[in-house]
């Protein structure tokens, strides 16, 4: 379980394709403090990490997490924004975030708007995905909150931290960005089945 909260952001070093597979090797502010078997999110999908070396981890995508994430494009020298798992008793900054991505979607405009940043995003339609204005929203596994709400489409705004402190300032039109839809919603809709 996460906050959507970014602690920091790694740099991918490396990709290792291992049958179906691929292995990232990511340097970062954190790696000299993770463990093997530790969970972190990685742009927002939970990755197991299986090997350190005190300046770098490595962590394994299996072909489920490369076809339902945007990991499989990664390349190398790729900025990843990086959160560790939340600790019990931790405070909740962001909104209950699992790592578990439902979809890719793409960044369709951005705009400076006197002082913060305003993302829009497109996903493809499905009865599974929603979204509701000032709802949450992981993108990238940063929690944020919905301005605008559509069909298939919704906004963000990215205040100036959040635009300095994660990958924000690398999108562009285009842009393809993880996308986990707020748990509540998800539960919601099941029961209403």
């Amino acid at each position: 379980m996460f906050t959507g909260i970014t602690e920091t952001i790694g740099t991918l070093e490396s990709i290792e394709i291992e049958e179906s597979n691929k292995v990232f090797k990511i340097k970062s502010e954190i790696s000299s403090t993770l463990k093997v078997d530790q969970s972190v999110a990685h742009d927002g999908a939970c990755l197991t990490v299986t090997k350190t070396d005190g300046q770098s981890h490595w962590v394994t995508a299996i072909g489920e997490t490369l076809s339902k994430t945007n990991l499989g494009t990664w390349e190398v020298g790729q900025k990843i924004n990086l959160e560790r798992c939340l600790k019990l008793g931790d405070r909740l900054d962001g909104h209950w975030v699992q790592g578990h991505v439902d979809t890719v979607g793409m960044c369709t405009s951005l705009s400076y708007e006197g002082g913060s940043w305003k993302f829009e995003f497109s996903y493809k339609n499905s009865l599974d995905y929603r979204t509701v204005a000032k709802g949450s929203i992981t993108i990238n596994g940063c929690s944020l909150t919905v301005v605008e709400s559509f069909s298939e489409k919704f906004s963000v705004a990215i205040i100036p931290y959040t635009f300095d402190h994660t990958t924000f300032k690398t999108l562009k039109i285009g842009s393809f960005v993880n996308l986990e839809f707020d748990i509540l919603g998800k539960w919601v809709k099941e029961w209403m089945k």
